[in-house]
């Protein structure tokens, strides 16, 4: 057999074998155990109700940030997490404050009042690393971020 048709045999096998094996790859790829998604406050003078402020989208789940708009004003930045408002305010878990050190979330934090999240900028960052995944929300007020709201999340989101 030429060697020309032995490599071209060869090569063939090696692509179709690559091709099956990369979408079980994929599959087995686990979301990060610390991560942060920033977003921008809306520009003053939008329509009163509620307005999107930004989307987030992966393979893990859907994040958008939406504000509640008064007199071209936002007055209150929430998030929801794969279609569901989340305003629970309760507190982190301990756990989770080295992923928020590595994510630039000062330590202690200040607490937003619940139905008044504002801010400059605004940070979702989701902690895999503990017993119970969590996704936090932070509202940027000069330096400092402050929280905003919190839930658990399932294992697989």
């Amino acid at each position: 057999m030429p060697l020309s048709r032995l490599f071209g045999a060869a090569l063939v096998a090696g692509i179709a074998t690559v091709a099956l094996t990369q979408p079980a790859l994929a599959q087995k790829k686990e979301p990060p155990a610390c991560g942060a998604v920033s977003f921008r406050a809306i520009a003053p003078g939008a329509p009163d109700g509620e307005t999107d402020a930004g989307l987030y989208k992966s393979r893990f789940g859907k994040i958008e940030v939406k504000a509640e708009v008064k007199g071209g004003q936002a007055t209150n930045y929430y998030m929801v997490l794969n279609g569901k408002r989340i305003d629970a305010s309760a507190n982190p878990p301990k756990a989770a404050d080295s992923c928020l050190k590595s994510k630039s979330v000062k330590l202690p934090y200040q607490k937003q009042a619940a139905g008044a999240c504002t801010g400059n900028r605004f940070r979702v960052v989701i902690d895999r690393s503990g017993k119970q995944p969590v996704a936090l929300f932070f509202g940027l007020h000069g330096d400092d971020w402050a929280y905003c709201s919190g839930t658990t999340l399932d294992k697989g989101a």
